[in-house]
């Protein structure tokens, strides 16, 4: 059997706009937990902020602002993994063969090593500084907070989102293996030195995926 087939997943815009929605939900599910710690800031933050507004709603348009973001990254993904289709590069169960996933891996972990990375790791660690910093008491203001934040948080997590093409897109345990990654890089002590540990072990694993596969 041929595990990797041209036309094994809807094709066309029909078939393009299935799958944004469900890297889109993918995408929500992985990150709401790193969100949660800036809603709740914000929420505390907000009736003082925005007089005679219900702060569920502010909050809930700082929150659309952000997965507006993730939406645009999760066309962007659904573009990529029909371009894989096309290439008959996907497998049956979303995931890509040893030698391009080696380089998916090898390519997110140096990405881990890198001063952007830092920088974005670095805001997202920080909700009271970008609100004292970012304030906007405009009434769009918490949706181009939320959208600012979604942003750098593209920006910190993006590579790892891209290795769900390695162990299959959709794949449960691998999203609940990548979503403690993403929650333990910004709330556990010396978490930068943890992202580099994450790196060096995806360079390690690509190499010895394509040395093996």
């Amino acid at each position: 059997m041929n595990l990797f087939a041209p036309h094994a997943h809807p094709s066309g815009a029909d078939g393009y706009a299935v799958s944004v929605l469900l890297w889109f939900v993918m995408m929500v599910a992985m990150m709401l937990p790193a969100l949660m710690p800036w809603l709740r800031m914000f929420g505390t933050m907000a009736p003082d902020a925005y007089p005679g507004r219900r702060a569920g709603a502010v909050v809930a348009q700082f929150t659309g602002g952000y997965f507006v973001i993730w939406l645009a990254y999760s066309a962007a993904a659904a573009a990529m993994q029909g371009g894989l289709q096309h290439l008959t590069l996907l497998r049956l169960d979303l995931s890509v063969g040893a030698t391009l996933g080696g380089l998916l891996l090898i390519a997110a972990g140096l990405f881990q090593l890198t001063p952007l990375k830092e920088a974005c790791l670095a805001h997202c660690r920080s909700p009271l500084s970008f609100f004292l910093a970012r304030w906007d008491g405009g009434p769009r203001g918490p949706f181009k907070m939320g959208a600012h934040h979604g942003v750098w948080c593209v920006g910190c997590c993006w590579a790892l989102m891209v290795l769900s093409f390695v162990l299959g897109v959709m794949n449960l345990l691998w999203m609940a293996v990548l979503t403690a990654m993403i929650v333990m890089e910004q709330r556990t002590p010396r978490r930068w030195q943890l992202g580099r540990g994450f790196g060096m072990v995806f360079v390690a694993w690509g190499v010895a995926l394509i040395a093996t596969g």
